[in-house]
């Protein structure tokens, strides 16, 4: 009996898989991993592992660290807006801005995108993105998983995780244990709401009316969609350069989910706080306009989103002003937000107003 014949005669492509665009996809995202080429790393997709020669980076007594993370229902926004260029910027910047809170530069980093059905040019468009990303951040991509699974996921919808190292000399690791009373606080701009909270983010959409294709109301010349998927920012050249020049800086805070309110604490000690000066905050008008259509008061707010400050620094303060300008010089826009006082009730004090 021929193949033809026999009804039960099934291939993976029947069942939804197609190996063929899988490769397809590998051989057009080659140049954008070699893109990303650094010290350490020859990339070249397509073996069963990614290399990595730490040998290569001439560290002395380097210490391992590890970050992964994904982009959270942002992707939501993505799939509804059709905009898959930049939320591969997001999962990078997500990994590596962790890393750099323990003081770490970032080494390598690989992802893993699943689907439904293999769309080349969304693949190819959120792979960019990731490239994008590694580019900004350092890192190389050395290898990644593209998972091609019929029934998980809904049709034109996809899902993302990633995984970096990075690698920090034994005595650079932040942060110190000599954090103390007097020791000044900075914020660093964040480029709009990042990657957290945007279950809320959508919530306050759908309460508010507005649709993705809307001119966004808190940014001209940018639809809705465009400017909530504005990427994380990615601080880990600025940071590394300050850690590096200035020999000032004793913690970093990455202001994820839970804001300044809970992601602050983490690195501190239980005998101190910050006091924060919420009218220094340099806050982007898309959080007012989230507080005005979700009701929203400033203290839930502040344990909510970043609220305009991406990364915060503990540092010296005779070496504040120096520190604020070499991340200035960075690309960064840093001012003081406050300074660390003895236990006040509370890790972390508010003072001022969060004008929303």
């Amino acid at each position: 009996m021929s193949n033809s014949d026999n009804k039960n005669s099934l291939s993976y492509k029947d069942a939804g898989v197609d190996i063929d665009a899988g490769n397809k996809l590998v051989d057009l995202i080659k140049p954008l991993a070699k893109s990303t080429q650094r010290t350490g790393a020859d990339v070249n997709l397509g073996g069963f592992g990614g290399l990595f020669d730490l040998k290569a980076i001439g560290m002395k007594d380097p210490v391992l660290v590890a970050a992964n993370d994904g982009v959270g229902t942002k992707l939501k926004v993505a799939f509804e807006a059709n905009i898959h260029d930049t939320v591969g910027i997001d999962l990078v910047a997500m990994c590596v801005n962790d890393l750099i809170v323990q003081g770490a530069e970032p080494l390598f980093f690989l992802d893993y995108f699943a689907t439904g059905k293999l769309e080349l040019s969304v693949a190819t468009d959120v792979i960019a993105g990731i490239a994008e990303g590694c580019r900004q951040a350092g890192a190389a991509l050395i290898g990644g998983e593209t998972a091609e699974m019929p029934g998980m996921y809904s049709e034109g919808e996809y899902d993302l995780a990633g995984f970096c190292v990075g690698a920090v000399e034994r005595d650079k690791i932040l942060p110190t244990n000599d954090i103390a009373d007097g020791d000044v606080i900075l914020g660093l701009k964040s480029s709009g709401v990042h990657s957290n909270g945007f279950s809320l983010v959508r919530k306050i959409i759908e309460v508010s009316g507005q649709k993705f294709e809307d001119n966004a109301p808190f940014d001209s010349g940018k639809t809705l969609g465009e400017a909530l998927l504005a990427p994380t920012k990615m601080y880990v050249k600025s940071c590394l350069a300050a850690i590096r020049e200035t020999g000032g800086i004793k913690a970093l805070a990455h202001i994820t989910g839970g804001g300044i309110t809970e992601n602050l604490p983490r690195v501190l000690s239980d005998n101190i706080s910050a006091e924060i000066n919420l009218d220094d905050l340099d806050s982007p008008k898309v959080f007012s306009w989230l507080a005005e259509h979700g009701g929203m008061e400033a203290a839930e707010m502040l344990k909510t989103f970043n609220c305009g400050v991406g990364m915060i620094m503990v540092v010296k303060a005779e070496k504040a002003d120096a520190i604020i300008n070499t991340l200035n010089d960075n690309g960064e826009t840093a001012y003081p937000l406050g300074k660390i006082i003895d236990q006040a009730g509370g890790q972390v004090v508010y003072t001022g107003t969060f004008s929303l």
